[in-house]
């Protein structure tokens, strides 16, 4: 890897945090907070291409977000639905492709269902590349990778003399994803709560204080303007 400087990031991961939060700010119950966040996630799908931001991940429902509220959850799940069934058509002829990242066995058949249509509904798209991080988590994410690395191990598929780096990330949810090169959290929180702990060993991180129902197509334009002022040297000394 070399250093670099100047250039924007071509793929940028989203913690977005802080939904409930701006809810209760507002006398809102939490999921009009979590409505209000996925309006905003649009309106940064569409920012993307202006910036040269081919990839675009984002964090929705994470493995210990199940110890939320039923009701929150419930109505979590059902926005999911609404989101992909009110989106589904402008994400197709707006050029996004949109994949799913998680463990979908606890998610609720309909669901999955309408994530699978949708995978294949925009396949064919190259614009934006969304992923959507549902039940989700790194450690969960590395586990399932490990078990699928074991079993090929076990049929005599995978020589375990061969087990590097490499061949494990071909296990990752993200095998079809370059590693994010910037990781953005809004809401003022400093922590990565999990999310993508392998892919972004050397992320740049950026944390906001401004809650993501509040976090505009400017501020988004900030933060990538601010990652082409770092240098990267991936471990290496500067000439």
């Amino acid at each position: 890897m070399s250093s670099t400087q100047g250039r924007g990031p071509r793929h940028v991961a989203v913690i977005m945090d802080g939904n409930g939060r701006w809810a209760e700010m507002r006398g809102k119950p939490r999921l009009f907070g979590h409505h209000s966040g996925a309006k905003r996630v649009k309106e940064i799908v569409r920012a993307c291409p202006d910036h040269d931001v081919k990839y675009l991940t984002i964090f929705a429902f994470s493995t210990e977000n199940w110890r939320r509220t039923q009701n929150e959850v419930a109505g979590l799940m059902s926005l999911f639905r609404r989101y992909i069934q009110k989106e589904a058509r402008d994400l197709l002829a707006e050029g996004v492709r949109v994949r799913f990242i998680g463990d979908r066995v606890r998610l609720d058949a309909k669901l999955v269902r309408m994530m699978d249509e949708l995978e294949l509904l925009t396949s064919k798209n190259d614009r934006v590349h969304l992923t959507i991080a549902l039940n989700y988590g790194g450690r969960d994410e590395v586990a399932r990778a490990t078990q699928r690395l074991a079993r090929e191990v076990a049929a005599g598929r995978l020589d375990p003399e061969a087990v590097d780096e490499t061949s494990l990330a071909r296990f990752l949810d993200t095998c079809f994803l370059p590693d994010p090169d910037l990781v953005i959290r809004t809401s003022g929180e400093a922590r990565i709560s999990n999310f993508l702990l392998w892919q972004s060993a050397y992320a740049e991180y950026e944390f906001v204080d401004t809650l993501w129902p509040d976090f505009s197509a400017a501020e988004f334009a900030k933060v990538l303007r601010g990652y082409g002022s770092r240098e990267r040297r991936f471990g290496a000394v500067p000439a």
